[in-house]
C-alpha cells in the first residue's frame, strides 16, 4: 500500500512526524538530498516537506538551543485534550499542553510512563501524511523503552483500537533500549523512512554527513539501520 491518508487514521495511529533542527537550510539539504523532498514554506521558521506533491514530513527551527534536536512522531485523536487526560491518568505527562496550530488542527506533547515523548494530532484542515508507506516517507515508529511490559499495558489501554482493532495498521512497535542504543539511553520513538536499498541509503546519509548509529539489522517488520542526519536527528531507514 503505497498511500494512506491520514483521515482514515483512526485513534493511536501515527499520523504525522516533525523535526526539530538548528538549521533549516541545512536540513533542506540533507533530506532533499536523501528522499528527495522539496519544500514549502510553512509559516515563520518552519517549511513542509513534500514528495511529488504531497506532505510527507514538517521541517522547523528550535525555538530554544535547550530543546533535543530530534524527530517526533504524532498520533491521531479525535480529542486531544481528553487523550491529554487519559495519558496523565496512565501515568504518563503533558510535555506542551493542546493548542490550537492556525487552522490545521489541534498538537500537543506529551511522554509515557517511561519518559518517551510523542506527539497528539486533532486533525483540522491538515490531516496528516499526504502520503506514507512509499519510498521517502514514513513507514514505522518503533519506540525503544526501558520496560515493555509497562509499555505493552499503557499503549495497549490508551491506543486499543488502533493497536488491536480488526484491519488495524497502527505502524507501530516496541522493543527494549539496549536492542540498538547504549545502556543507560532514555527510552525514546524512532522515527522510520522507507527506502528501497537501505544500504545505499545509509551509504548516502553519510555522504550528505550524517552518521550512523545501527547498522541494517533484520527486524519483524522490515531490514532497519538507526541513523543522524548531519543536525544529530536520529532517525531510521526501514527496507521491505
Amino acid at each position: 500500500m503505497a498511500e494512506n491518508r491520514a483521515s482514515a487514521y483512526t485513534e493511536g495511529v501515527p499520523c504525522w512526524v516533525d523535526v526539530q533542527l538548528p538549521d533549516v537550510e541545512a536540513g533542506k539539504r540533507f533530506y532533499g538530498g536523501l528522499f528527495g523532498w522539496t519544500f514549502e514554506d510553512a509559516g515563520g521558521v518552519a517549511v513542509w516537506a513534500r514528495l511529488d506533491g504531497a506532505a510527507v514530513a514538517r521541517l522547523a527551527r528550535k525555538r530554544d538551543g535547550r530543546m533535543p534536536t530530534v524527530w517526533t512522531v504524532y498520533f491521531a485523536t479525535p480529542d486531544a485534550r481528553g487523550l491529554a487526560r487519559r495519558i496523565l491518568a496512565a501515568g504518563g505527562q503533558i510535555v506542551n499542553d493542546p493548542v490550537p496550530v492556525r487552522d490545521l488542527g489541534t498538537a500537543a506533547l506529551v511522554a509515557d510512563p517511561q519518559g518517551a515523548v510523542f506527539g497528539l494530532w486533532q486533525a483540522a484542515s491538515h490531516p496528516g501524511f499526504g502520503v506514507r508507506h512509499a519510498p521517502g516517507t514514513f513507514a514505522w515508529a518503533q519506540l525503544y523503552t526501558t520496560d515493555i511490559h509497562a509499555a505493552n499495558t499503557f499503549y495497549g489501554h490508551l491506543f486499543a483500537a488502533a493497536l488491536f482493532g480488526t484491519g488495524a495498521d497502527p505502524d507501530f512497535g516496541r522493543a527494549p533500549v539496549s536492542d540498538v542504543f547504549y545502556p543507560g539511553m532514555p527510552p525514546q520513538f524512532v522515527v522510520h523512512f522507507r527506502t528501497g536499498d537501505v544500504g545505499a541509503a545509509v551509504e548516502a546519509v553519510r555522504q550528505l554527513g550524517g552518521r550512523v548509529q545501527a547498522p541494517p539489522f533484520e527486524t519483524s517488520y522490515g531490514k532497519v539501520a538507526v541513523v543522524t542526519d548531519n543536525q544529530g536527528a536520529s532517525f531510521a531507514l526501514l527496507q521491505r
